[in-house]
């Protein structure tokens, strides 16, 4: 059983992390709040109004992938999204055929329909969720995307539609870390209800407003956010272990009269047979966490490691992802590697692996080297095979950090894999759990130089802060590419980052760099604003043809500038009137100061429209 007997009540607009290790149930909970899986027995588990409508990011995206992305992203639930969907694809249309009448007619009725519907604010949220997701053009299929647009496809349909509980399962998965910025400031300012779970610790800091911890089978409640948890929990582990202690030494009592009594277990003394089995279950309960730990020997590694001089490499001949690239890796290194998606970062840990070769220059490897790479996908783990044989194909035992020898069984149960499980075969293992093995069947190997490519996908908080752990202590060199912010501040001593062509070498923490950039971010706009202010012809030069809207406005603007030339002689016609009468005049000055102001926008849109 996964969990049982859980009781918690969710309150309007509770923004609820979930967590837990992999394997306790957090995915599992989701999926029945979602009512995708059933309870066990017969009695209603949870209540909800007629009308609740729940929204599901899962982790794997689940939608037809012959639809675009926009007929999967607006849901034609709601009136002012299907206006926005065919304003779109009127639209698209218009862009293929601009001097098509009908298509011009179509257009500005739907136009007046979300006018009167009140769509365009949706209509600008649909455009910045879009925007900011960095999804390619609406018209393209489901089929043509990558993992990671699908899956951003999916978050988009996950916050545009309307839901009264919004359940997000790893939102941050394949997003960089300026997506990540812009989902926690829509999800805070969002007027909504959501439970997510995330191993990143950053974003659960900034999100959560309660915190539901999933251990034992059991749900614990904490208010706060992360920081607000990390207190909470350490308290009651404090209070934990006191009250084990106590029930440690009751147990024993109760142990030696359960023997040595048998004839005083009889219905009166029941009572006192419930509490020794109750005793029992807490003295021999486990916490998720006790025994998680990362104590395996490494590979003797020499000075020289590796070095890229002069490297190039290029996918295709116009996309270059290294250019004359120069890198000395040395045996104390700490590196991350950062910046967006498809830039090239898992082609350096490729090319140090051996997977792919430069172009040219040289990548040369020491002589003591030993590569373990923890890769995005999964590699070499049979779903056919179990537990315990896989690990055993690599070695019968290992060696600890002090050179004890450990068995396999003994290593399983420290990874948080029990005994019972090590039968199981892979294929019935959480995401969460085939990485974990995974990862310690790279450690068992023994390697000096660990290569990890976005390794807090899919893992728990807890592994993650073992793992963290494990590489502040390591003898070795990390290389590791992430977009988790609170995973590179911990463990990285060096940042590469991969940044429009060119890869640059600082020495600071991620968030210290994250916030240089945005400073310098700022900067650039004030000085582009301040440009465009001087020189705002500048920004009209590089255009050379008028948008569809754009002519429509051209056509009515000369009889627009002699509708306000018109109503601004009326209305000094009519001062000339009522010269003496200066409420009145009050009143057609401010009148004709705004027909002014207009007809003056009104020129400067002539004058700017005219130049095509």
């Amino acid at each position: 059983m996964v969990f049982a007997n859980l009781d918690f009540i969710i309150h309007p607009l509770d923004r609820i992390g979930l967590i837990g290790v992999n394997g306790t149930g957090k995915t599992t909970l989701l999926d029945v709040i979602a009512k995708k899986s059933g309870f066990d027995g017969d009695n209603s588990p949870f209540f909800v109004q007629n009308d609740f409508k729940i929204e599901y990011l899962t982790q794997e995206p689940e939608f037809d992938e012959s639809l675009s992305i926009m007929d999967t992203v607006l849901s034609d639930d709601l009136p002012q999204m299907k206006a926005i969907k065919q304003y779109e694809q009127v639209l698209i249309a218009l862009t293929h055929d601009p001097e098509n009448q009908k298509l011009q007619h179509d257009l500005s009725e739907i136009e007046g329909k979300m006018t009167a519907i009140d769509a365009w604010e949706v209509e600008n949220q649909v455009k910045t969720v879009l925007s900011k997701l960095k999804l390619p053009e609406l018209s393209l299929p489901i089929k043509q995307l990558s993992g990671g647009q699908k899956r951003r496809v999916q978050l988009a349909q996950a916050l545009l539609n309307p839901s009264d509980l919004l359940l997000l399962d790893e939102p941050t998965n394949h997003l960089d870390v300026d997506t990540i910025a812009w989902l926690e400031n829509y999800v805070t300012s969002a007027k909504q209800t959501v439970l997510f779970i995330t191993h990143d610790r950053y974003f659960l800091d900034t999100i959560a407003t309660r915190i539901f911890e999933l251990d034992g089978g059991k749900l614990y409640e904490y208010q706060g956010n992360y920081q607000d948890y990390l207190a909470q929990k350490a308290e009651r582990d404090e209070q934990e272990q006191a009250q084990h202690h106590k029930n440690k030494q009751l147990y024993k009592q109760e142990l030696a009269w359960i023997r040595k009594s048998p004839q005083a277990r009889a219905t009166k003394q029941q009572a006192r047979i419930d509490r020794f089995e109750a005793i029992k279950d807490d003295v021999n309960r486990v916490t998720s966490t006790d025994n998680l730990a990362i104590n395996v020997a490494t590979s003797r590694i020499g000075k020289k490691v590796i070095n890229f001089s002069h490297v190039d490499f290029a996918f295709t001949p116009d996309k270059p992802i290294l250019k004359d690239f120069n890198l000395l890796i040395q045996n104390t290194d700490r590196i991350g590697i950062v910046g967006n998606n498809g830039v090239g970062k898992s082609t350096l840990l490729n090319l140090i692996d051996g997977e792919l070769t430069p172009d040219s220059g040289t990548v040369e490897i020491g002589e003591t080297i030993k590569v373990g790479y923890f890769s995005q996908q999964i590699r070499g783990l049979d779903d056919s095979k179990r537990v315990i044989n896989f690990l055993q194909e690599v070695a019968d035992n290992s060696v600890t950090a002090s050179g004890e020898s450990i068995s396999i069984v003994n290593l399983l149960e420290q990874f948080l894999f029990p005994r019972s499980t090590h039968g199981t075969l892979i294929a019935k293992l959480s995401g969460g759990e085939k990485k974990r093995l995974y990862l310690l069947k790279i450690l068992l190997e023994q390697p000096n130089v660990l290569l990890l490519d976005e390794p807090t996908n899919d893992l728990d908080i807890a592994t993650l802060t073992v793992l963290e752990n494990f590489i502040q202590h390591y003898p070795g060199v990390v290389i590791t590419v992430s977009h988790d912010r609170y995973f590179l501040d911990k463990v990285v001593n060096k940042l590469l980052v991969f940044d429009k062509g060119l890869v640059s070498e600082f020495h600071t923490s991620y968030s210290e760099y994250l916030a240089d950039k945005l400073s310098e971010e700022k900067e650039e706009k004030v000085v582009k604003k301040t440009l465009e202010t001087v020189t705002p012809s500048l920004k009209s030069s590089e255009k050379k043809r008028m948008t569809y809207l754009e002519k429509k406005e051209w056509a009515t603007l000369e009889d627009d500038i002699s509708e306000l030339e018109s109503d601004i002689a009326d209305i000094e016609q009519e001062m000339r009137e009522h010269g003496s009468d200066f409420t009145k005049l009050g009143d057609l000055q401010a009148e004709l100061d705004s027909k002014n102001t207009a007809l003056l926008a009104k020129y400067e849109r002539y004058d700017y429209l005219a130049e095509f």
